[in-house]
């Protein structure tokens, strides 16, 4: 498979509230880079940002403050991974298929790492409930990997949200927590894995069935099998 023929770094159009704002950032801020600075070292910042997520939430233990730097991770991680695959199109310098891989790898780490930083502030079941979401939310992304691998086709936003709106609701996590504690985070948590249980439901029903329409659509025109003519 040549790059030309290859989709990976070509997502659907975005269909969220803050998708439009944020093309118009990308592309009016694109042409800002160095010359040095190079689409791949953005996508592999996503290293030291897990990183750091991981320590700030362990430090987070004994004083919320430290959540104020596991935000500032997730903006940053949102700035390398909006403005990475962009800069290697604007400067035809980019490595799609490598970037496919490593930048959708390293997003599953440092979504994995969110919740790695949350588990140091909890106890006994609402830790083993962090734990869960981890498999959970991974599925939403293989799903998106397998959905692309059968209809072409890459999409990574679901029910009006997308990898922007899901930081900002950890960023804003973070504030309430810093605020007031993690009893309320607590008494949601149990809420927060039925829904997203639900939702990944939802998605993989209606990706599935998208995908037997496609089937079935390519079977019609294919006309009947040989044979029951």
């Amino acid at each position: 498979m040549d790059n030309q023929n290859f989709g990976g770094d070509k997502k659907l159009p975005m269909k969220t509230l803050l998708a439009k704002y944020e093309r118009k950032l990308i592309d009016k801020n694109i042409s800002k880079f160095p010359s040095w600075l190079q689409g791949y070292h953005l996508t592999l910042m996503t290293i030291p940002l897990s990183v750091g997520l991981i320590v700030f939430g362990y430090l987070a233990r004994n004083n919320f403050a430290w959540l104020w730097l596991s935000s500032l991770m997730l903006f940053l991680q949102w700035f390398t991974d909006s403005f990475d695959g962009a800069l290697g199109r604007f400067r035809d310098t980019g490595i799609p298929k490598w970037g496919f891989f490593m930048d959708h790898f390293l997003d599953f780490v440092f979504m994995s790492s969110v919740f790695i930083g949350y588990s140091f502030l909890l106890e006994g079941f609402n830790k083993e409930i962090v734990y869960l979401l981890i498999p959970i939310f991974g599925c939403f992304m293989v799903s998106s990997y397998l959905a692309f691998g059968a209809t072409g086709e890459f999409k990574i936003t679901y029910l009006w949200a997308g990898p922007t709106e899901i930081r900002i609701w950890f960023i804003i996590l973070n504030c309430l927590i810093i605020k007031f504690g993690t009893a309320l985070l607590e008494k949601v948590l149990i809420y927060i894995l039925v829904l997203s249980v639900t939702f990944l439901c939802i998605v993989v029903y209606r990706t599935q069935k998208y995908i037997w329409q496609i089937d079935m659509q390519s079977k019609r025109k294919a006309g009947p099998p040989l044979g029951r003519e």
